[in-house]
């Protein structure tokens, strides 16, 4: 069955389908929200005496979010509202017919509270992990280690053939400037810069443009290199100790990797504690898959050469 929102006067009108999302609200819905003053929290409207307050309506909002992102904030109040008196008017309907009788709503009501009660719980955990200390802790390790490793600032030079590399190169040693021939012959993005591709560890770049930059001495030049985006022509400014980012411009990703790593750490005691029976599969192959799992790593970083702000 499908619930559609009323259009508002910009002609907006949105389609929710009655599935997991819409159990998951109604759940949420059913749960409560806290106990505010009457004029923060006003009643929006009444259906068949069942009150809706704003807070049902910033609810509705979370849950609803992709699909009200486009809308200004007066449609998205209205287009809400109108969606929550149409769901309080159905579900009254639904248990008129006794759907909360059905097996299968049992089973997903069953999972949404499950879900609910799980988020809530992470959520709580995860809040609770971001300390000052725990912070600065994570930020001081990870500048450690980026502090140890080496930056190199490099120009290049790129060119679809080797026989082109070969002409940039002899260009080069007869005393052309590097900068102005980028400008010149180089096909990378970067060339109106001079070829600039700023600071960069070894994992920036692909492997065979790192070693021969890395290996290289500020000043020098190298030969031509075959990468996958052509041949280069190399040039080392300077190299440097990496530096690590101020406290305050990784705050943000750092409060993220504590909040995940304290949830997970949790997860991961739970179910340590817990007797869990896997059925689908012989006993010592579940115990090892479990052993193995792992969050998953971010995408790897290596790129094309390119200039690094």
């Amino acid at each position: 069955m499908t619930v559609s929102l009323p259009a508002t006067t910009h002609g907006l009108r949105i389609r929710l389908a009655s599935s997991a999302l819409g159990s998951c609200l109604a759940v949420a819905l059913l749960v409560g929200t806290p106990v505010r003053a009457q004029d923060s929290n006003p009643v929006l409207a009444k259906v068949n005496g069942s009150e809706i307050h704003q807070s049902d309506v910033n609810l509705a909002e979370e849950e609803l979010g992709p699909s009200l992102a486009q809308m200004d904030p007066a449609a998205k109040q209205e287009n809400v509202l109108s969606f929550l008196i149409d769901m309080k008017i159905v579900s009254k309907a639904a248990e008129g017919k006794k759907i909360e009788n059905n097996e299968d709503f049992k089973k997903r009501l069953a999972f949404v509270r499950d879900r609910l009660l799980m988020d809530n719980l992470l959520a709580s955990e995860g809040k609770a992990a971001i300390t000052d200390d725990a912070m600065k802790k994570v930020y001081e390790d990870a500048s450690k280690q980026i502090t140890s490793e080496q930056e190199v600032h490099a120009r290049h030079i790129l060119v679809p053939t080797e026989e082109e590399a070969k002409k940039v190169e002899d260009e080069l040693k007869k005393g052309a400037d590097f900068a102005e021939l980028a400008k010149k012959e180089s096909k990378d993005p970067g060339a109106s810069d001079g070829g600039d591709l700023g600071f960069f560890t070894k994992e920036q770049m692909v492997p065979e443009f790192s070693k021969v930059a890395f290996e290289l001495e500020p000043g020098k030049i190298s030969d031509p290199v075959k990468t996958q985006f052509g041949w280069h022509i190399i040039k080392v400014e300077e190299k440097r100790a990496r530096k690590a980012p101020g406290f305050d411009q990784v705050k943000p990703q750092i409060e993220q990797f504590v909040t995940r790593k304290a949830q997970a750490d949790y997860v991961a005691k739970l179910r340590q504690e817990a007797k869990v029976e896997r059925m689908d599969k012989p006993a010592d192959a579940a115990a090892s898959g479990a052993d193995k799992a792992s969050p998953a790593k971010p995408a790897d970083s290596k790129m094309a050469p390119a200039k690094k702000k």
